[in-house]
């Protein structure tokens, strides 16, 4: 315990002794907690949109007013011309043109139907996807208000209806910052523990004092131990720092307990920084550890189910996703965070990651090789 407690000495002098880590630590996870939030939002706004109107009629005009009134598009060209409008989505200033035929009025008073032509800008694929969704329904809800000014209903309707009503459970308002915050917060926790660890053994054989420190009776053990706690220790720190920032910023304070966030985080830090541990065991020199950190962080970020569903990936995909921990994490924040889950209903994934930090710092420890 004596030797383990001089590690611990030199390692806190060592990181606070360093500017650039401390910052890297404690103001950069608030900024990005502060700013990615604000502009990771899923709604698609501002779809460019360009009509090509060869009606110019009354039902023409209420249509285009009631998709540009929807917040959602902006009108960039109206004109009577489809070529001028496909021009505008050559020259990337357009993302849909609506066209509108000729008679479009008349065909949809007399014969009681009429047909309209979308065409997407899909280079970008999902901001067309959904503008061609937003326009659609758009356009049916136009589409029944007009059947409802023409139809005559009786005092009892004889057509059967059924009315739909609704609730969001966990997130009333459908609050994306609600959803997003909790899985960010995750992702700055995973890179300051891969990257700092990663680089920590690393460090130590560049600038020479690994050799001193493989000459004397410290064992491996105490040495990696030596080299997580006090990340450890910082990375719960720069998490109380989120939670601050989430609720000071956004409003957001968990359902459930504290306590639950923070027993499933001690085990999971434990689990990232014995990764980290391991790519400093095996690398060379800082660089290679950075690049290799960087590559796991990149899988882990994309397969971590924040921006895409775990559930909508292919088999293969989900498959991988078992042995990311950033998705067990994730899972658990938003079960903790807005439904106010407990221990018993995250045991599973408490018992997965307890599983990734035992395998991961056993073989931190087994690879470490002392050199006399």
């Amino acid at each position: 315990m004596r030797t383990l407690k001089f590690i611990l000495q030199k390692e806190f002098r060592q990181i606070f002794r360093d500017p650039a880590i401390i910052r890297m630590i404690f103001l950069l996870p608030v900024i990005q907690l502060i700013i990615l939030p604000m502009a990771a939002d899923y709604e698609i706004k501002n779809i460019q949109l360009a009509v090509a109107d060869h009606d110019h009629s009354t039902y023409s005009r209420q249509l285009i007013n009631k998709i540009t009134a929807s917040g959602y598009f902006k009108l960039v060209d109206y004109g009577n011309s489809y070529r001028q409008s496909f021009g505008e989505i050559e020259k990337d200033r357009a993302d849909l043109i609506l066209e509108i035929p000729q008679q479009f009025e008349k065909q949809l008073v007399r014969e009681d139907a009429s047909t309209l032509f979308i065409a997407v800008n899909a280079i970008n694929g999902v901001k067309g996807g959904l503008g061609s969704a937003y326009l659609r329904s758009i356009i049916q809800d136009y589409n029944r208000e007009v059947r409802m000014q023409w139809i005559q209903f009786p005092k009892f309707s004889p057509e059967p209806t059924i009315e739909i009503t609704s609730s969001n459970w966990f997130n009333p308002l459908m609050n994306y910052k609600f959803f997003m915050v909790p899985g960010i917060l995750v992702l700055l926790l995973t890179m300051i523990g891969v990257n700092l660890t990663a680089i920590n053994i690393v460090r130590e054989k560049e600038i020479g004092t690994i050799e001193q420190i493989n000459v004397t009776p410290i064992k491996k053990y105490h040495f990696i131990l030596g080299k997580l706690i006090p990340f450890w220790i910082l990375g719960l720190v720069v998490m109380t720092l989120g939670f601050v920032v989430a609720r000071v910023v956004y409003g957001i304070i968990p359902v459930g307990s504290f306590a639950t966030i923070y027993i499933f985080a001690a085990v999971y830090l434990l689990a990232v920084l014995g990764l980290g541990l391991l790519i400093s065991t095996y690398a060379a020199t800082q660089q290679q550890s950075m690049l290799i950190s960087f590559f796991i962080m990149m899988i882990f970020i994309l397969m971590g189910g924040l921006y895409t569903s775990i559930d909508s990936m292919p088999e293969w995909a989900q498959w991988i996703t078992r042995f990311n921990p950033v998705s067990y994490f994730i899972e658990v924040m938003r079960m903790v965070v807005l439904k106010g889950s407990g221990l018993a209903d995250i045991k599973q994934q408490l018992l997965i990651i307890s599983g990734f930090a035992v395998v991961l710092n056993a073989w931190a420890i087994y690879s470490y090789r002392k050199r006399s």
